[in-house]
């Protein structure tokens, strides 16, 4: 059973910056891809960025220059360094791990919210 631990989340002011951590409960080497999705009230889940195995990432175009993923392989942990944050990226955040047999794993989300 694949564990997911989101922290990090919080309420900061619009400029602010945050960062996000998930912890998984096997070597994240194990995984196809890691990521994060959010998704707002009434909104989709969208993705915010990923990484491969091979550390190649991707990034929505929201999170572009803004938005950083990381990985502690020593820690099995992938963070989301987010700058610069804006009201619209008030949502929750939730990590995503896609395992070698293409099943998705998820955590159970951590609020992310921007507000003056």
């Amino acid at each position: 059973q694949v564990q997911l631990v989101e922290s990090g989340g919080g309420l900061v002011q619009p400029g602010g910056s945050l960062r996000l951590s998930c912890a998984a409960s096997k070597n994240i080497f194990s995984f196809v891809s890691m990521g994060w999705f959010r998704q707002a009230p009434g909104d989709q889940r969208e993705l915010v960025a990923s990484l491969t195995q091979l550390g190649s990432p991707r990034y929505a175009d929201f999170a572009k220059d803004r938005f950083i993923i990381l990985r502690d392989a020593t820690k099995d942990t992938v963070h989301l360094q987010m700058n610069n944050l804006k009201p619209e990226d008030t949502a929750v955040y939730y990590c995503n791990a896609i395992d070698s047999r293409d099943i998705s794993h998820w955590g159970q989300g951590t609020q992310v919210t921007v507000s003056s």
